[in-house]
């Protein structure tokens, strides 16, 4: 619960520094843990990066693919109270693009129909052209 407490602290410094960010900087947060608290911390960053008016997109790799799954469940946190896969779900909702890695799926028993609607599968090319745009800030779970 400290280690919670003090992540939610960084929080709110880091949603400062989103808002101090020109308009041309976005957020990349690219997530690869399968610990549910360490996605959650990336969602909720995501999120309130978000909120700060910082573009935002996600990529989903490793077992962090797993919250791309429509029937994946993770657990809830407090605050507040929702999970990291609701979280996910909000971001794609406002209109966030997210993707799992283009070796997630063909490495798995899943397909694209498995995936959440809105989660696309990342084209490697297409990844690289936007890492290296000025401006591109990376976050790494």
């Amino acid at each position: 619960m400290k280690t919670l407490i003090a992540l939610f602290i960084t929080l709110f410094g880091f949603a400062g520094m989103a808002e101090a960010q020109s308009d041309s900087e976005s957020l990349f947060v690219v997530l690869t843990s399968d610990d549910a608290e360490t996605q959650m911390m990336a969602m909720v960053l995501a999120t309130q990066s978000l909120n700060k008016d910082v573009p935002v997109r996600v990529l989903l790799c490793s077992d962090a693919g797993m919250l791309a799954l429509k029937n994946h469940e993770s657990p809830s946190f407090a605050p507040p109270d929702r999970s990291p896969k609701q979280l996910l779900d909000g971001l794609i909702d406002r209109g966030v693009q997210v993707d799992v890695c283009g070796i997630f799926l063909p490495n798995r028993d899943y397909t694209e129909v498995d995936l959440t609607q809105g989660i696309g599968t990342a084209a490697p090319p297409e990844v690289a052209e936007f890492m290296k745009q000025k401006g591109v800030r990376y976050f790494t779970f």
